[in-house]
């Protein structure tokens, strides 16, 4: 990763204004899996209920992701609803700021709702639960 690249997390103000650039990424990411509805994510987005975070290399946007903060009885998670972009490798490290930007809101974990690859990428995550589905 180059060293100018970073985690920016986009004002609401300006969330318009990336979105088009953005969309695909966050979209293609959530069609893949079908674990969420396209609309409701983009909404939320929009209207700020969900946050979104770019990788930002100097010149272009290699990487979108929403989040979403959840609480759980009294219990507060940061959820990554939705994750696309290119060449990862060049931007999976930055999840560790969205780790530290969790920790700093109160958050006692952060999820990750996503496709099975996620498992072997990721090895400091754990697999908690599964979603077993039968088409009909």
């Amino acid at each position: 990763m180059s060293p100018s690249a970073e985690l920016i997390c986009i004002e609401l103000a300006r969330v318009a204004e990336f979105w088009p650039h953005v969309r695909g990424m966050i979209l293609g990411a959530i069609e893949r899996t079908g674990l969420s509805d396209a609309g409701d994510v983009e909404g939320s987005i929009l209207r700020g209920g969900s946050l979104l975070w770019i990788a930002w290399n100097g010149k272009t946007i290699e990487a979108a992701a929403s989040t979403e903060i959840m609480s759980i009885g009294a219990r507060k998670v940061c959820v990554l609803v939705a994750c696309g972009g290119r060449d990862r490798r060049r931007w999976l490290p930055m999840l560790r700021k969205l780790e530290i930007y969790a920790k700093a809101e109160g958050c006692s974990c952060v999820r990750i709702i996503g496709r099975r690859g996620w498992v072997r990428v990721l090895k400091s995550y754990a697999v908690k639960h599964v979603i077993l589905e039968r088409p009909l």
